[in-house]
């Protein structure tokens, strides 16, 4: 908290805070006009992640927090006349038709029986591999892109199951916000219209991202029973998000976050780091390796960052976005 102290006489503008703190739209915000359609695919983070056992189908039951963050990917979506589904992403090996942007598309199209081709240019800004829920959200993008710009006939259940077909992060991205995920994480409870107001220390979000990459299903694989947990975290947290106040640091739980520490000292050190920065709650993201911190002030934020990208770290400077229905806008 020290390097905080610096600020303490940096006057801020408190109307452009509370800007970025208000309800900033939907997970995804689309604008279309003509034969072109622009979305934006926002990042997430776990503020918990309860992990209660694994199940009949080898996936593993959960109940999670996830709240979305103002660190977005853009698409472009543009009709061609070739019927097939093209990526071209500023990251090579994206541009493929697994991407999931592209498998969400094609998936439409054979739903609907199609003949347009579509062509998505995608300007990857989340990091890959991260924990951030990047794929996730471009598919989703484009599932609530293609149903709006082409007017396809589909109830949110419908979407809901199509969403899930194509990973279990994807249907949070349909409304982002906060909620609260179980099942696989494909069952989503949207929380926001629930809180009374947003903590102030949850403003700003730091997101550090160490120079490797990690497999979701590796650490799911490898973690031990004795990690799981009865959701009482993820309820700490929702309990007092609901009535305004900040959860208990101990209640940000990450039951993947032991053994991703032992396993990667990468992860592990960077978490030291973050924390002598000064912030006073760091979490890890999804099975990482990003880690999270939270910060009430800019200043305070900003000096972190600043310090960590002095020690060679990948960061993003962000802040919490909460779902608006109407903020999908067809020009």
């Amino acid at each position: 908290m020290g390097y905080c102290a610096r600020f303490m006489g940096m006057m801020l503008d408190k109307s452009a805070i509370s800007m970025h703190n208000a309800r900033m739209g939907h997970a995804q915000r689309v604008q279309t006009s003509g034969s072109v359609c622009f979305a934006r695919a926002y990042a997430k983070i776990n503020l918990t992640l309860d992990v209660l056992g694994r199940r009949a189908d080898g996936y593993h039951a959960l109940a999670t927090v996830m709240q979305t963050v103002d660190l977005h990917d853009t698409l472009c979506l543009t009709a061609t006349d070739d019927n097939r589904v093209q990526v071209v992403c500023t990251r090579p090996e994206l541009s493929n038709e697994d991407n999931l942007a592209a498998r969400a598309a094609q998936l439409l199209r054979e739903r609907f029986a199609l003949q347009q081709g579509i062509l998505i240019e995608l300007y990857k800004r989340i990091p890959i591999a991260a924990g951030l829920g990047g794929g996730s959200s471009d598919a989703a993008a484009v599932l609530l892109a293609m149903r709006q710009w082409w007017q396809l006939s589909l109830s949110p259940s419908e979407l809901q199951e199509i969403a899930a077909s194509l990973g279990s992060d994807v249907p949070f991205f349909l409304t982002g916000g906060l909620a609260l995920c179980e099942g696989r994480g494909e069952q989503v409870t949207p929380l926001a219209a629930s809180l009374t107001n947003c903590p102030s220390s949850m403003r700003w979000v730091l997101l550090l991202k160490p120079a490797i990459g990690i497999a979701t299903a590796s650490v799911f694989s490898g973690l031990p029973a004795s990690d799981y947990t009865d959701g009482s975290y993820s309820r700490a947290v929702i309990s007092a998000l609901q009535a305004g106040s900040l959860p208990q640091p101990g209640d940000f739980h990450n039951s993947l976050e032991r053994s991703v520490l032992e396993r990667y000292p990468e992860v592990a050190q960077a978490k030291v780091d973050l924390l002598q920065a000064g912030s006073p709650i760091v979490g890890l993201s999804g099975s990482g390796p990003t880690l999270y911190a939270l910060f009430s002030e800019l200043s305070c934020a900003s000096l972190a960052q600043e310090r960590l990208q002095a020690q060679g770290y990948e960061m993003y400077l962000s802040h919490v976005i909460y779902p608006n229905q109407g903020d999908i806008r067809v020009l």
